[in-house]
């Protein structure tokens, strides 16, 4: 039986983290993009938040011309961003929800009470050949209302499952099951991620209907002590 390829996704964006903790330029999150490239990564994602607190603008610029690789751009819905994506045409850009005060993205977009303006933006988008992600809880009416504004792919936040005890976690695994479900049901690529770590991943990744994580703190952290492309190949494996 041939083997399904779940795709990995790479967030760099706590190596640009780390070089802004003392400004200047290292280390290099384009140099991570590279080495991912390297080892086997499939995409890399980053994250342009509008106090610009890790990703630059010139960081998306550098990866445009420098990797081969799709970029998935998160921002969140604001007029700024629409008009850095469709200057810069991403391979895809997935919306999330950004509050200034947050330390990470801390769950789902509400879709069904930004619908209005998610669907003028997701047209937009669209209309430049860019990809649409939608960056939600494990909801099933979150997950319709994104089929009916226009999303080309729905990304299932998986904080929830990766923080939970062990019967909490059960119970959050079997809601994002269904929820992959109902993507393959309304013809909705599904992702996930958020939290993920090489056993968590591992248990995502059996869901048949997910066919690409995107795991950043994770994989940055622990090359620290292994080596970025160690990891990647490591986390390559746990998935597979």
């Amino acid at each position: 039986m041939k083997k399904r390829l779940i795709r990995l996704g790479v967030n760099i964006d706590h190596v640009a983290t780390i070089r802004n903790a003392r400004g200047g330029t290292h280390p290099d999150p384009v140099d991570a993009a590279i080495l991912a490239q390297k080892n086997g990564a499939h995409g890399i994602t980053i994250h342009l938040r509008e106090d610009r607190r890790h990703i630059r603008d010139e960081d998306l610029k550098r990866l445009k011309k420098e990797i081969n690789l799709p970029i998935n751009l998160e921002m969140a819905a604001t007029e700024e961003m629409l008009e850095i994506a469709l200057k810069t045409k991403p391979n895809a850009v997935c919306i999330v929800p950004e509050k200034r005060q947050e330390v990470t993205t801390e769950g789902g977009l509400d879709v069904i009470k930004n619908e209005k303006i998610l669907a003028a933006m997701i047209k937009k988008i669209r209309a430049k050949k860019i990809r649409v992600s939608l960056f939600v809880d494990a909801n099933e009416a979150q997950i319709r209302t994104s089929k009916k504004i226009g999303a080309d792919i729905v990304e299932l936040h998986t904080g929830e499952f990766c923080h939970a005890l062990k019967k909490k976690r059960e119970t959050e695994f079997e809601k994002i099951k269904t929820c992959a479900a109902l993507c393959e049901e309304l013809d909705l690529e599904c992702h996930a991620g958020h939290g993920l770590n090489y056993e968590t991943a591992k248990i995502i990744a059996q869901i048949p209907q997910i066919i690409e994580l995107n795991i950043g703190h994770f994989i940055i952290g622990e090359a620290i002590f292994e080596g970025l492309g160690s990891v990647i190949k490591k986390m390559k494996k746990a998935i597979s």
